[in-house]
């Protein structure tokens, strides 16, 4: 189980799955489709895991279920977080 994140500065903090729920929802994803995500997550990795792992894994998630939601996401990233272009 996942306990801790590796911010991109190198800060670790608590993993906190509800973060990751809420995004998935707000690109589109159900609610039960954004907590089988985080399970999913959840049993593919061990103590500690970088943001941008997460937010690889969860991207590929996402596409996979569907598409519009992936976008959705990296529309956010990239208007409201000014985040680089996602390559996957």
């Amino acid at each position: 189980m996942i306990k801790k994140v590796i911010k991109k500065n190198g800060k670790k903090e608590p993993f906190i799955k509800e973060k990751i729920v809420v995004s998935a929802i707000k690109a589109g994803a159900p609610v039960k489709i954004a907590r089988d995500i985080v399970k999913q997550l959840e049993e593919t990795h061990e103590d500690e895991i970088k943001t941008k792992m997460i937010r690889e894994y969860v991207l590929k998630k996402l596409k996979y279920q569907n598409s519009k939601w992936h976008d959705n996401w990296i529309n956010y990233d990239e208007g409201v977080k000014r985040l680089h272009k996602y390559k996957p």
